[in-house]
């Protein structure tokens, strides 16, 4: 959500934020150095656009100021910006001046693309257009780290997930390892009614069964391992269409962050906020 850190935990990577203890290292330098040396740059929320230039004049602008650079045309290619390479930014979409700000941060060709809740006020459409852009991205090679309160977004464009409540990390991971840790999965099936007695206490007993329950004639058992309570079920107790499911990632990120109420939690303090999410995609 918003205030929650993410924008500080960004500033602090791209040196725009000195912290208040510990300190920030990329690529083993200091994060101005790193950002010296092409090796990191950044996609904000907002960044100054000349309104009246075009696209193209634009990117031909800021690569005059790099030393090397990758060639104007291709990072307006792998933007998709050709098709609106002669349009007035002044005429672009909030989505296409999203795009025109990535294609400038990949003139130096980073190692690192760091994007601050890049789709805020983009629509669906565009929301799947940048995404389908950074994807590809991705697939080159470049480590890309964005920060979202989108966490569907997250669910679907991220290979890892970091989860922070409380100013601490509470959960790294892949999406569905984050989901098992906070809340397991649920296994629900029919049980016969000449078994559901002893099923029940059967089920009950399984290492890792967190909640048993009974809806109708199904059985549901929330549980870390989903695997043993699914055998259980259908080799023991000849139960009938099973069904095996994960909470979503909003439900898992209010477990965890319910847990981190009442727990003491280890992890990266950060300058502020009470409970954040950043997202990496790695290829």
């Amino acid at each position: 959500p918003n205030g929650a850190g993410k924008t500080t935990t960004l500033d602090l990577v791209l040196g725009l934020t000195q912290p208040t203890s510990g300190s920030a290292r990329v690529y083993g330098r200091a994060p101005r150095e790193a950002i010296r040396a092409g090796r990191v740059c950044a996609v904000l929320q907002t960044g100054g656009l000349l309104r009246d230039v075009t696209v193209r004049e634009t990117v031909r602008m800021i690569a005059s100021t790099y030393a090397a650079h990758t060639p104007v045309d291709d990072v307006i290619d792998r933007a998709g910006l050709a098709p609106i390479a002669d349009r007035r930014v002044s005429k672009c979409s909030g989505g296409e001046q999203q795009r025109l700000r990535f294609a400038l941060a990949l003139l130096p060709d980073p190692d690192l693309l760091i994007l601050d809740e890049p789709t805020a006020g983009m629509d669906v459409t565009a929301r799947h257009e940048f995404w389908a852009t950074m994807h590809a991205d991705a697939d080159s090679g470049r480590t890309v780290v964005f920060a979202t309160h989108y966490l569907e977004e997250a669910d679907s464009f991220a290979d890892r997930i970091v989860l922070v409540a409380g100013g601490r990390v509470i959960a790294d991971g892949t999406t569905a390892e984050i989901r098992s840790r906070a809340t397991g999965r649920q296994v629900s099936a029919r049980l016969p009614a000449a078994t559901r007695t002893t099923g029940l206490r059967l089920l009950r007993s399984l290492p890792g069964v967190v909640e048993l329950s009974e809806r109708g004639d199904r059985v549901v058992v929330r549980t870390t391992d989903s695997d043993a309570a699914a055998r259980v079920l259908l080799t023991e107790l000849d139960a009938r269409d099973l069904e095996v499911s994960t909470a979503s990632l909003d439900h898992a990120f209010m477990a965890l962050t319910a847990d981190a109420d009442e727990t003491e939690l280890s992890g990266i303090p950060l300058d502020d906020g009470q409970h954040h999410a950043t997202k990496e995609l790695t290829r």
